[in-house]
C-alpha cells in the first residue's frame, strides 16, 4: 500500500496507468525471483559484552549480531577494540565482519589479504581493530554499536570475537606510553592541545629496526585510514625503522585534537629492508610470518615564540659582531696609519734635528739612493724596530719611475691587441727560467688584467641569477607539495629539531645560513674598501702601489664573496626541503669556492698566466656536471667510477704539466714524441734532476693525493659521490695552501700578524665545524626511515640543531679562510717585485 500511494501521489500523472500496471509487474517478478533465490538464513542476535570472548561458528545459512553499548562523555574519550581471530584453516569464503556506529561503518574480511610490491598477498588470520570515536555534543551519552558476522561458505567456520575497552586510548603531554602493533593490527590514539600549548612534537621510537611502520597525524574524522594500503590517503605520515617524529600544529586541526596512527607495513622495502622473492604463482600467499612491533609513542609541547625571538637574534647578532670586529680593526689600522705618517713629516721636515739626510722622493717620483734607512732609523730610537721596518725598506737599486698616466679600465679592452706583443719573442726565455719573479710574470698591462679578473665577479653574478631563480621557484613547489600531500617522506629534515614557520617545515636550518649571506657582504666591504685604497693609491703614484708587492686585482675576491652570499642563498634553499633532487643546489657554489681560493692562490704569483674566467666556469660546469652524474648513475656502477677515474688522473697530470712548464706547451699530435724525448734525454741518455724543483715537489705530492682518491672511489665507490667530490677539491686546495705558507716562509718572507691571527684562528674553527659536519643528522643516501635514525634533538637554545652549528662555523671559516688570502701577502706591500720569488 505505501508503494502504491507513493506511486499514485509522485507518477501517476507522469506516466500514466499503462506505466502502474508495468511497475507492479517488474516487482513481482523481482519477488518471486528472490523467493526462487534466496534460502532462509537465520538471524542471531546475541547483548554483548565487553572482555568477553565469543567462540561461535558462522555458515551461509545463519549471520550472528552482537549488540553493544558504551557510554562516551564530553570530557572524557574512551576508545573500544574490537579483536578477531579465525579458528579454521584453509577457508574457501573469509568471514565478513561489519561494525556499524552512529556516525561510522567498519567492514573487514578475515583472513585479511593485504598486498605487498608486485601484488604479493598476505594472510593475516589474526585481526584487531580500534573504533572510531567520534566527539559527542552531550555532556553523557549512551552510544550503540553491532558487529555483524557473516559468510558464504556453506561449511561451518569457528572464530573468536572480543570487544574491549582501551583506558588509555587519549595520549597525555610528557607521558611515554608503549604498546604493540603489526600489519593486521594497527594503533592509533588520540592527543588533545592542552591550553597554552599550540605546536608539539610527536615522537614515536622502538627498539627494532624491522618491521618497518608508519606513523600518520590525522585528523578526528571517520573513518580512520590504519591499514598500510590506506594509511597515506589523509593527513601527515612518514616511514620510520627506529624514529620518527612529526610536529603538529593546533591551527590544521579545527577540533583542537587529532589521532596519532601507527601501521606496520606488509614489507621493509620502503625502509631499507630486504625484499622478499617473487612469488612463482600469482595467487600465492605468502606467509608474512610474526611482523609484531613493539613501540613507544611520546608528545611534546614544542618550542615557545620566545625561543624563535632569542634564536633570531642570536643568529643576526653573531654575525653583526664580525661587522663591530671589523671596524674596529679598521679603526685602529687607520690610527696607527696616521701615526706613520706623522712620523715621516717629522722626519721629512726635520733633518736638520736628527743629523740625517732625510728620505723624500726626487723629482721624477723614485726614492734617491743616497738616503739610506739605517739613517732614519738612527734618527728616531724612540720608534719600534717592526714599525721602522714596516715604513722604510732597503732603498738601493731603485729605478726612477716615472709613471704618471692613470687611464681609465672601460678604455682598454683585452681583445683589442696582444698585451704581450712587445715581449713575444722572450716569452718562452722569461717564463721557463730556473728562478721566476713576480716581476717576471707581471709584465703585461695592469688596467688590462683588472678588467680581465674583473669578468671573475660579473660572471659568476650572472650565473647566481639565472641559477637562482628556478630554485627559488622549484623549492617553494617542494614545500606546497609537502603541505598538501601530507607526505613527510620527501624531505630529509631533522625531524627531532625541525622547527615551522609558516609554510616552512624547518625554519631554523633555514635562518642559520643567513651566516654565509652577511659574512659575504662583508667580505665585499672589506674588498671594496682596499680596492679604492688601491685605486687611490695608483692615482696618487705612490710608487709601493705601482711597483712592489703582489700585484693587486681584486676581480677574484669580488667573485669569492658573492659565491659566498650564493653558497648561503642556496642552502637555505636546499635545506627547505632537503632531498636526492635538489643536492646541487647545496654543493654547486662548493666547488665554484674552492675554485676560485685555488685560482686565486695561484694567481698572486701567477697574474699574467692565470686562467680566465671562461676557462675556470667552464672547467666547475664540467665538475658539476659530473657531480649530478655521480649521485645519478654512479651508485654502485662500476662502468661510472672507471671513466671518472681515467678522466680524474688525465686531469691531475694535463694541469701537472701546465703548472710545471708555465703554460709554455702544446697539447697536439707531437705531444707523444716530444714526451718521449725528454724521457730519453732526461732519464735514460743521462739523468738529470728536474730543471724546478719546488715545482715538481707540489706536482708530485698533488698527483700522489689525487691517484689515492681515485684509487679509492675505484675500490670502495662510496655512495655520497657529491662529498666525494667535494673532498677532491678542498684537498686540493689545502695541499696548495699549505705549499704555498711553506714556500712563503722559505723564501724569507715573513706573514704579519693579521693574517697569522686569521690562519690560526680560521684552523680552530675548521676543526670544530667538520665536527659537527660529520654528525650527520640527515642523509639522502638512504631511505627516509634509514636517515630518521641520524635525527637527534637541537643542542643550542633548543632551537638550532648540529647542522645548524655547522652551518655557523663553516661560514665564519669561510670567511676567515678569505681574509687569510686577502691579508697572507701584505708584508709584501714594499718589497720589489723582482725580489718577490714565483712557487
Amino acid at each position: 500500500m505505501l508503494l502504491r500511494s507513493l506511486w499514485k501521489s509522485r507518477y501517476k500523472d507522469t506516466f500514466g496507468a499503462d506505466a502502474g500496471v508495468l511497475l507492479w509487474l517488474c516487482l513481482a517478478l523481482l519477488a518471486c525471483g528472490n523467493v526462487v533465490l534466496a534460502e532462509p538464513k537465520n538471524v542471531i542476535q546475541k547483548d554483548g559484552e565487553f572482555d568477553m570472548i565469543y567462540n561461535d561458528t558462522v555458515t551461509s545459512q545463519n549471520q550472528t549480531i552482537y549488540a553493544f553499548n558504551h557510554t562516551v562523555t564530553r570530557t572524557k574519550t574512551e576508545g573500544v577494540r574490537v579483536s578477531v581471530d579465525v579458528l579454521s584453516q584453509n577457508l574457501k569464503s573469509p568471514i565478513l565482519f561489519v561494525v556499524r556506529q552512529k556516525q561510522a561503518v567498519l567492514s573487514f574480511q578475515v583472513p585479511l589479504i593485504l598486498r605487498g610490491l608486485y601484488q604479493r598477498k598476505y594472510p593475516y588470520n589474526h585481526l584487531g581493530r580500534t573504533l572510531c570515536q567520534p566527539p559527542t555534543r552531550a555532556a553523557s551519552e549512551t552510544q550503540y554499536f553491532f558487529v555483524d558476522v557473516s559468510t558464504l561458505s556453506s561449511q561451518g567456520t569457528n572464530y573468536q570475537l572480543k570487544v574491549s575497552r582501551i583506558e588509555s586510548f587519549t595520549l597525555q603531554t610528557d607521558t611515554p606510553f608503549s604498546f604493540t602493533a603489526s600489519p593486521s593490527q594497527p594503533q592509533y590514539f588520540k592527543y588533545a592541545f592542552p591550553e597554552g600549548v599550540d605546536t608539539v612534537i610527536v615522537k614515536v621510537s622502538s627498539d627494532m629496526n624491522f618491521p618497518c611502520s608508519v606513523m600518520s597525524i590525522q585528523d578526528i574524522q571517520c573513518p580512520v585510514y590504519d591499514l598500510d594500503n590506506n594509511v597515506a590517503f589523509i593527513g601527515m605520515y612518514q616511514t620510520m625503522t627506529k624514529k620518527g617524529a612529526i610536529t603538529v600544529q593546533r591551527k590544521d586541526f579545527p577540533s583542537n585534537s587529532f589521532y596519532v596512527v601507527v601501521v606496520v607495513k606488509t614489507e621493509d622495502e620502503a625502509c631499507g629492508g630486504p625484499l622478499r622473492f617473487y612469488p612463482l604463482r600469482p595467487d600465492e600467499l605468502i606467509d608474512a610470518g610474526n611482523r609484531s612491533k613493539t613501540l613507544n609513542v611520546v608528545v611534546y609541547p614544542a618550542i615557545k615564540s620566545e625561543v624563535y625571538v632569542i634564536g633570531m637574534l642570536f643568529c643576526v647578532g653573531i654575525f653583526l659582531s664580525f661587522y663591530l670586529l671589523t671596524l674596529l680593526v679598521a679603526c685602529l689600522q687607520k690610527q696607527r696609519a696616521k701615526k706613520r705618517e706623522t712620523f715621516q713629516n717629522i722626519v721629512d721636515t726635520s733633518p736638520a734635528e736628527t743629523g740625517k739626510i732625510a728620505v723624500s722622493p726626487n723629482e721624477y717620483g723614485s726614492i734617491d739612493s743616497t738616503a739610506s734607512s739605517e739613517a732614519i732609523t738612527e734618527s728616531a730610537p724612540s720608534i719600534d724596530s717592526a714599525t721602522s721596518a714596516d715604513n722604510y725598506i732597503e732603498r738601493s737599486g731603485w729605478k726612477n719611475i716615472g709613471r704618471t698616466r692613470h687611464d681609465s679600465l672601460s678604455s682598454i679592452e683585452e681583445d683589442d691587441y696582444d698585451t704581450l706583443d712587445d715581449i713575444d719573442s722572450d716569452k718562452n726565455i722569461v717564463r721557463t727560467k730556473k728562478y721566476l719573479c713576480v716581476s717576471d710574470l707581471s709584465r703585461k698591462d695592469k688596467r688590462v688584467l683588472s678588467k680581465k679578473y674583473q669578468i671573475y665577479f660579473w660572471n659568476i653574478a650572472t650565473i647566481a641569477v639565472f641559477y637562482a631563480l628556478p630554485v627559488v621557484q622549484l623549492v617553494i613547489t617542494y614545500q606546497t607539495v609537502v603541505n598538501v600531500t601530507g607526505n613527510q617522506d620527501i624531505c630529509y629534515y631533522n625531524f627531532m629539531c625541525a622547527h615551522p614557520l609558516g609554510a616552512l617545515s624547518a625554519f631554523n636550518n633555514i635562518l642559520s645560513n643567513l651566516g654565509y649571506v652577511m659574512l659575504g657582504l662583508l667580505f665585499l666591504f672589506i674588498v671594496l674598501k682596499r680596492d679604492i685604497d688601491h685605486n687611490r693609491a695608483l692615482a696618487s703614484n705612490e710608487v709601493n702601489a705601482l711597483e712592489c708587492g703582489i700585484p693587486k686585482h681584486f676581480g677574484l675576491f669580488y667573485a669569492m664573496g658573492t659565491a659566498l652570499m650564493m653558497e648561503g642563498l642556496l642552502s637555505a634553499c636546499y635545506h627547505v626541503c632537503p632531498n636526492y633532487t635538489n643536492f646541487q643546489f647545496d654543493t654547486s657554489f662548493m666547488y665554484m669556492i674552492a675554485g676560485l681560493c685555488m685560482l686565486k692562490l695561484y694567481q698572486k704569483r701567477h697574474p699574467d698566466i692565470n686562467a680566465s674566467a671562461y676557462t675556470a666556469y667552464a672547467c666547475l660546469a664540467g665538475v658539476i656536471f659530473f657531480s649530478v652524474l655521480g649521485v645519478v648513475f654512479g651508485r654502485g656502477n662500476t662502468g661510472f667510477w672507471i671513466v671518472f677515474s681515467v678522466i680524474h688522473i688525465l686531469a691531475t697530470l694535463l694541469l701537472s704539466t701546465q703548472l710545471y712548464y708555465m703554460g709554455r706547451w702544446r697539447l697536439d699530435s707531437g705531444v707523444l714524441r716530444r714526451m718521449v724525448y725528454v724521457v730519453y734525454t732526461d732519464c735514460i741518455r743521462q739523468c738529470t734532476g728536474p730543471m724546478y724543483i719546488d715545482r715538481m715537489v707540489l706536482l708530485v705530492m698533488g698527483n700522489i693525493v689525487n691517484w689515492s682518491l681515485a684509487a679509492y672511489g675505484l675500490i670502495e665507490r662510496p655512495n655520497d659521490f657529491a662529498s666525494y667530490l667535494l673532498a677532491i677539491a678542498i684537498c686540493n686546495l689545502l695541499l696548495y695552501f699549505a705549499f704555498y705558507i711553506i714556500m712563503k716562509l722559505r723564501s724569507g718572507e715573513r706573514i704579519q700578524c693579521l693574517a697569522l691571527i686569521s690562519i690560526l684562528f680560521t684552523a680552530v674553527v675548521w676543526g670544530f665545524a667538520l665536527y659537527f659536519f660529520f654528525q650527520g643528522l640527515s642523509t639522502w643516501q638512504k631511505t627516509p626511515a634509514e636517515s630518521r635514525e641520524h635525527n637527534r634533538d637541537c643542542i643550542l637554545l633548543s632551537f638550532f640543531d648540529d647542522h645548524d652549528i655547522w652551518h655557523f662555523l663553516s661560514s665564519i671559516a669561510m670567511f676567515g679562510s678569505f681574509l687569510v688570502l686577502l691579508t697572507m701577502d701584505d708584508d709584501l706591500d714594499t718589497v720589489q717585485r723582482d725580489k718577490i720569488y714565483v712557487f
